[in-house]
């Protein structure tokens, strides 16, 4: 009996240089879209996530298997063919608000759409599994917005959270409507883009990055999840807590400052910074701990 191969038709290796520039012109058009549609805070992000893949890909470089298949190679193409159509028509409209806003879903798992292209080109669907942390992270960083924009609306949550914390901080605070925190001299309405949602769908994605790059035991894995969604939430709430006050002072250009300018971005930060902290804590918790798991 005679072993066969698989002949050039049947098995695909693209060199690593291709697939790195592939990727790399990927990278680059979904970042020139985020910042054409004024997406800041996305843009911040997206350069920790794409950082945090090419980190775990440089560290396994030595190891992928680099070989792919005709038909797992065609859907790869015919997937990056697509993300490439709608960066296309992307960058032939007009990118008003309303255009931001309706594109905004699909523009966010752009990333996404694109490691599986790519993965697909470079290892076939055998080789696969190879990514699926990189797959995992980026999926993080615009598939929880993207499923937030389908489900019911928090602002009222999060109005009623501020005006709980300003009621205990002394504030003469009402709550009309669900939505309208009033103070004695002015007040504010919390809409869907100010209930924290994004802020809790960037924390939950930085959660993922930090579970895979530094993992921690499995029954401590699953409160980290939880924990960026109450960060998220909390600091959001202190934001817009603090958008009333300013309200209240008539203070208009100090409120336009952590509204819309910004301002509005070092939430963010802080909101980064704590769950980091946090994360941090859990690490040395672990370290400490470890010794103790091994003599027992």
């Amino acid at each position: 009996m005679k072993a066969t191969s698989l002949t050039p038709l049947q098995r695909l290796k693209i060199p690593p240089y291709w697939l790195l520039a592939i990727a790399a012109g990927l990278v680059a058009i979904y970042m020139t879209l985020s910042w054409k549609a004024g997406d800041e805070a996305q843009l911040g992000m997206s350069v920790l996530f794409w950082l945090a893949v090419g980190s775990l890909l440089w560290g396994k470089r030595q190891e992928l298997n680099l070989e792919s298949e005709v038909v797992p190679s065609i859907a790869g193409a015919l997937v990056i063919g697509f993300v490439l159509w709608y960066s296309a028509h992307i960058s032939g409209l007009r990118l008003t608000n309303e255009n931001v806003q309706r594109l905004a879903p699909l523009l966010r798992l752009l990333p996404f759409i694109s490691v599986v292209g790519v993965a697909l080109l470079a290892s076939g669907f055998k080789g696969f599994k190879q990514y699926w942390q990189e797959v995992t992270i980026l999926f993080f960083l615009g598939g929880p917005a993207t499923i937030a924009s389908f489900i019911p609306d928090i602002s009222p949550i999060t109005a009623i959270f501020s005006a709980f914390m300003l009621h205990y901080m002394g504030f003469q605070v009402y709550l009309y409507d669900k939505v309208f925190i009033n103070l004695p001299d002015g007040g504010v309405k919390v809409y869907h883009g100010c209930s924290g949602m994004e802020a809790m769908t960037y924390v939950l994605g930085l959660s993922v990055i930090c579970l895979i790059m530094f993992p921690i035991s499995r029954r401590k894995q699953y409160f980290v999840p939880i924990m960026a969604l109450v960060v998220g939430f909390v600091v959001n709430s202190f934001r817009v807590a603090l958008m009333a006050v300013l309200a209240n002072a008539q203070n208009m250009e100090a409120f336009k400052y952590w509204h819309e300018g910004e301002g509005s971005l070092v939430f963010g930060m802080i909101s980064v910074m704590v769950f980091g902290v946090f994360y941090w804590l859990l690490l040395r918790l672990e370290d400490t701990s470890s010794p103790e798991t091994e003599e027992a």
